[in-house]
Parts: C-alpha cells; sequence; structure tokens
C-alpha cells in the first residue's frame, strides 16, 4: 500500500486526507513513476472548492496534483522512450500527483536535466507552461514593454524572466517585499496598490506594448486603461474580463507540451531563468502547504516531498 492525498467532497483543506492505496499497475502506453516531489498551484484549490465544477467536475473519490517528478520504477509493454530508473518531471491529466507513486502516458513526461534538482522540477509544470504560453500569447520583442501582474507568484517569477530574455523591458507588479528579487532578475518592480494606473504611467511614460496578467482582480481592465492593444493582454485566470476586453486567455491548455515542459526545465537547469521556492513541505502536512499558497503572497512554488519525514514541518525558502 502507498500514500496519496484524497477528498471526498468539495470544500477547503479541512476536506483532505492522506489514505493508503494499492500501487498503480500501469497500462501498454503508461509509465508507473515514484514521486519524490509534486507543486502545488491555485487552479487545486479552486477545483478542490467546487469553483470549477462546470468546466473539471471532480469524481469523488477525488485525488489531487499535476505537478511531478521522480523516478521510473515500471512501463508498459509499448512503451520505448523511457526505461526504468530514469528521472523525469511531468504532470497528470488525472489530479494524482500528490502520492508516492503516479501514473502517467509516456507523452505526459520528459527527463529531469542532470543539472534542475528534485524539488524544482517537481514543482514545474503549470506554472512554466503557463508562464510559457502567456508570453508567447503576447508576442513581446526587443525594444518593448511588459507589465507582468502578480509578477512574483509561481507563474509570473517565470513569465517576468522569459519576456526579459526576448529583450523586452519588463514591469512587474507585486508586494513591496518582492522589489529586491524582481531587481535581482532584470525586473521593474512597481508595488500594488493605490493610483496604480497613475503609478505605472510614470514608470513608463512611453506607453505599454503587452500586459500579462497572472492573478486576476481588475487587471485586464487597467490594461485596457493604460491603453494596451486587447490582442496583446493575456490573463490565466480572469476569463470573463478577457471575453468582455476581447484580451486572449492563454495557459496550461494551450502549452500542455512535453517539448515546451523540457525547454522551460533546460532555461532553469541552466540558470538562464530561476524559480524561487517558497517552502517544501512533507506529504502529510499537504493542508498546511495550501493554507500558505490560499494567503496569494507566495515568491514562486510551493512544493510537496514525499521524501521529507512526516514530522518535518515546513521547510523555508530555498
Amino acid at each position: 500500500m502507498t500514500r496519496a492525498v484524497r477528498f471526498d467532497q468539495y470544500g477547503d483543506v479541512d476536506v483532505l486526507r492522506i489514505e493508503n492505496v494499492e500501487r498503480p499497475q500501469p497500462a501498454a502506453d503508461q509509465v508507473l513513476v515514484e514521486v519524490v516531489a509534486a507543486g502545488i498551484n491555485p487552479g487545486e484549490i479552486a477545483i478542490r472548492g467546487g469553483f470549477l465544477h462546470d468546466q473539471w467536475p471532480a469524481t469523488f473519490p477525488s485525488g489531487e496534483g499535476s505537478d511531478f517528478a521522480g523516478r521510473v520504477i515500471e512501463v508498459g509493454g509499448s512503451v520505448s522512450e523511457f526505461a526504468v530508473g530514469d528521472e523525469v518531471l511531468g504532470w497528470s491529466d488525472s489530479r494524482s500527483s500528490h502520492a508516492d507513486y503516479v501514473l502517467v502516458s509516456a507523452d505526459h513526461l520528459t527527463r529531469k536535466p542532470l543539472a534542475l534538482d528534485w524539488i524544482r522540477a517537481g514543482g514545474l509544470f503549470v506554472a512554466g507552461v503557463t508562464a510559457y504560453a502567456s508570453v508567447r500569447a503576447v508576442q513581446p520583442v526587443a525594444g518593448e514593454t511588459v507589465v507582468v501582474s502578480g509578477a512574483a507568484g509561481g507563474v509570473g517569477s517565470i513569465a517576468v524572466q522569459l519576456a526579459r530574455n526576448t529583450g523586452a523591458t519588463v514591469i512587474g507588479i507585486a508586494g513591496e517585499n518582492n522589489a529586491a528579487w524582481l531587481r535581482s532578475v532584470g525586473v521593474t518592480p512597481v508595488a500594488y496598490g493605490d493610483d496604480l494606473a497613475e503609478r505605472l504611467r510614470k514608470v513608463i511614460p512611453s506607453g505599454i506594448d503587452a500586459f500579462i496578467d497572472t492573478y486576476g482582480n481588475g487587471y485586464v481592465d487597467l490594461a485596457v486603461e493604460l491603453g494596451v492593444d486587447p490582442s496583446r493582454i493575456n490573463t490565466i485566470i480572469d476569463y470573463a474580463a478577457a471575453q468582455k476586453a476581447g484580451a486572449k486567455a492563454e495557459g496550461s491548455s494551450t502549452a500542455s507540451d512535453p517539448e515546451v515542459l523540457a525547454f522551460v526545465a533546460d532555461e532553469i537547469a541552466w540558470g538562464r531563468i530561476s524559480l524561487p521556492i517558497a517552502a517544501v513541505y512533507p506529504l502529510e502536512a499537504v493542508k498546511d502547504a495550501y493554507t500558505e499558497l490560499s494567503a496569494r503572497h507566495t515568491r514562486g512554488k510551493i512544493v510537496l516531498s514525499t521524501e521529507l519525514p512526516s514530522n518535518a514541518g515546513r521547510q523555508p525558502a530555498a
């Protein structure tokens, strides 16, 4: 028997539990991975709360989690791309990565670069491919100016650096406590809060070419107010505002591809971008991990580790 996170009804973190389950068995085209690390994401909070029931209804008992990194321990008979012992990262479409073992099709995996640590690899998929999709949607080029809201979060922290690497000037909207980190990665910080539109105009008097919203809460409307062409506004969360404004809403579903994941993994492995880790929790502390994430003040990613002792508690940022 192995451990897996489960819940039997919609609700807050109190509905989560660790359950003993049988180890999955791969079908012909599947790979069984022993999970080392698995990221957590805001979308999982919304799904567990029932707020996305119309789009992604849960079937109970439900597992949880998309991101993971680990070691291949068994492959189906038709799988030739991976072998037992390979170190991989990838994603689950069946809400099952918060567990000791995850079963996925081979086309949901890519090899973990040797230079990429387990924790960042395990927390990479959702944030990495969503950031990639967001930057691709607004197509920044050298000499342009891009604004990113939620610029220090899991998606935002990657998006600002991918945009920066195009040669664009990047303005990151975040809390003042993240200003030093944003400067360290070549991004100009602007604190959220009152008079934000006016403060952005002062920082960028020549105007904004593109806007990436990773936070919601009115940022699409702000981009329109600032004169950004709606075709160069992308939000990963405020779909209603995007529809109203004629903006884009491209996210993980448009870039869930092993080649995209491999690209972002290599960028991090070789230091061309960085992925800050806010905290690491043992699997048994999954409720605490989501409680921290729900405060929406995380810099980078929160990751679960199956290799931490159950009583290890929160491990600090790295």
